[in-house]
């Protein structure tokens, strides 16, 4: 059978599963978009790849197989990340995404994760529609994922062997630093960046900052707030303490927004509406698409009243708060202010 080669992703990873053999998670150290044709074949031939969206599990010795002919084909780089993988005391899984789907398992889930944090993808650009509902609430700790319903007898057995089993989080998601670190950031608290958040070149993501999955920043900015699910924050900008972009995480992928280049959102802010360039959120504003802001001039000047989400995305934008009458104002900066 012959295939076009214009498939939209390809993974082998290790990971973990609980007694039921259900999996819990997938470290994919080296995701890739796209297959070359010789990837293709070998799938095809080798992990009886048939079309589609499909996760092949693998066995220890078809993985040192695929291997030794993806390095006797030139696949130099896969190969040697493959055949370590061929070592490992966990389970095996390809992965190859014919196309843009949602995802229907867990692997599925985990490459997509990983393409965003390995920044092969950017937030928003991809389809993660249903994946929270795939993942299982997973304990994750000192001795890796455990299935929460079996965690009791994984610590009773830990403390007879003089051990103790140390529990990091209880999440359908675990923490991006434990699966890849992006070049050239700077995290001070990793449990705060989710697997699948896009830490951009040049990020400093302070103590308080946060970024979850599908979200995250374009790069050289300090994010002291939060970034939501949907949220991609453009360079230069920065969120301070307190600060958060609103949205929901069930949303996944169904709400995108955007903050432009050079913005800065002041401490204890919230916003749900997405920014143009060089706009200015006021410490201590909550604005969601469908507050009300009144319009003003250079001279102060009451201008309509309009709901937040018309002016998404436009540029110099200062939203400030009006102690006199309560209302959120917004002033369209000039190149003079």
């Amino acid at each position: 059978m012959k295939y076009s080669n214009n498939l939209f992703s390809f993974g082998i990873g290790t990971g973990s599963k609980n007694s039921a053999g259900q999996w819990l998670d997938v470290f994919f150290p080296a995701p890739q978009l796209g297959l070359s044709d010789t990837i293709l074949q070998l799938a095809e031939s080798l992990l009886d790849y048939s079309g589609g969206n499909q996760n092949i599990e693998l066995s220890h010795t078809k993985a040192q197989a695929f291997a030794a002919m993806l390095s006797s084909e030139g696949e130099t780089k896969l190969a040697t990340v493959v055949e370590k993988l061929a070592y490992s005391q966990q389970n095996l899984v390809a992965v190859v995404l014919a196309n843009d789907s949602k995802p229907s398992n867990v692997p599925e889930v985990y490459l997509k994760l990983h393409l965003l944090s390995h920044r092969l993808v950017k937030p928003n650009q991809i389809n993660l529609n249903g994946m929270l509902h795939l993942l299982p609430q997973v304990v994750w700790t000192s001795h890796g994922a455990i299935d929460i319903h079996e965690l009791p007898e994984r610590q009773l057995q830990a403390r007879l062997d003089g051990q103790i089993i140390n529990v990091l989080s209880i999440d359908r998601l675990p923490q991006m630093a434990n699966y890849i670190v992006p070049t050239d950031v700077s995290i001070a608290d990793t449990a705060r960046v989710y697997l699948g958040a896009y830490v951009g070149v040049g990020t400093v993501v302070m103590q308080e900052g946060f970024i979850d999955f599908n979200a995250g920043t374009e790069g050289f900015g300090m994010i002291k707030g939060s970034i939501s699910t949907g949220f991609f924050v453009g360079k230069g900008s920065n969120l301070a303490s307190g600060s958060a972009s609103i949205s929901q995480r069930i949303n996944e992928t169904k709400k995108q927004y955007a903050f432009g280049e050079d913005c800065f959102i002041g401490a204890h802010a919230g916003i749900g509406i997405s920014l143009g360039d060089r706009c200015i959120v006021e410490a201590g504003l909550y604005i969601t698409e469908d507050s009300l802001v009144q319009r003003v001039d250079a001279q102060n000047q009451a201008g309509e009243i309009v709901k937040a989400a018309v002016l998404a995305g436009k540029d110099d934008l200062l939203f400030r708060h009006n102690a006199s009458n309560n209302m959120i104002e917004v002033l369209e900066k000039t190149k003079h202010h």
